[in-house]
């Protein structure tokens, strides 16, 4: 699955969010050993590994409540906030998969190897790009809170990867799912993933829509009543 050796980095653990390669992110930062290992990351100028952990609400995972598929990512700016929380901008760049976390009291630590892709069939890759690239088109109709930038890297993106990366990193799916594409290393498949759960999300917001233009409208005809029969 890998052609690289072990190599050892400190980890950051995302609360509600998956990081993927390609993917330009903020992130604040307040937990202590968090901040501790951004540091060493700083001092040593070597990238960071970022995994999500599997409940939010835990303030202090444990090795275990961390997903041992992440992302490598550089840190391109670090800002310390008055509050004492560090705002961190990273770039993701190889997905990773931890394989031992390093004792350390100062932060976390792990060994993990970075993981090769598979591509699968050019041409059912070729026919994929082309048709999540257009859905994801309709689906930023459908969201509309998607940064215009982003809207312009997933058009603009002609690599197989790097788009179904940039496509599920901005939907609006939960983690457990964001974190099923993250470990999809089949391009094809994971491509595929990303159209379906994108569909299902554009179905879900649409009843959303018809729900409140209905109640709206309900609302509407509802004041107009109260004002006549006053």
């Amino acid at each position: 699955m890998n052609e690289f050796a072990s190599q050892t980095y400190p980890v950051l653990p995302l609360r509600d969010i998956v990081v993927f390669p390609h993917m330009i992110v903020p992130l604040f930062v307040g937990r202590e050993k968090s901040v501790r290992a951004l540091e060493a990351v700083m001092e040593s100028d070597s990238p960071i590994l970022l995994a999500a952990q599997k409940d939010a609400s835990v303030d202090e995972p444990d090795e275990d409540g961390i997903y041992r598929t992440g992302v490598l990512a550089n840190v391109l700016q670090l800002l310390k906030l008055p509050d004492g929380t560090v705002k961190v901008l990273v770039e993701g760049q190889e997905r990773v998969q931890i394989t031992d976390f390093v004792p350390n009291e100062d932060h976390f630590e792990a060994s993990a190897i970075v993981l090769a892709e598979s591509r699968g069939d050019e041409a059912t890759l070729t026919a994929l790009v082309r048709t999540v690239a257009e859905e994801f088109e309709r689906y930023v109709k459908v969201r509309k809170n998607i940064p215009e930038e982003v809207v312009t890297a997933v058009a603009e993106a002609k690599e197989p990867g790097k788009l179904a990366d940039l496509a599920a990193g901005h939907m609006g799916i939960d983690l457990d799912k964001k974190q099923e594409l993250l470990d999809t290393l089949d391009v094809a498949a994971r491509l595929e993933k990303v159209y379906s759960m994108m569909q299902g999300e554009m179905s879900v917001l649409q009843v959303e829509k018809k729900i409140k233009s209905r109640v709206k409208t309900q609302m509407e005809k509802t004041q107009r009543e109260y004002y006549l029969n006053e």
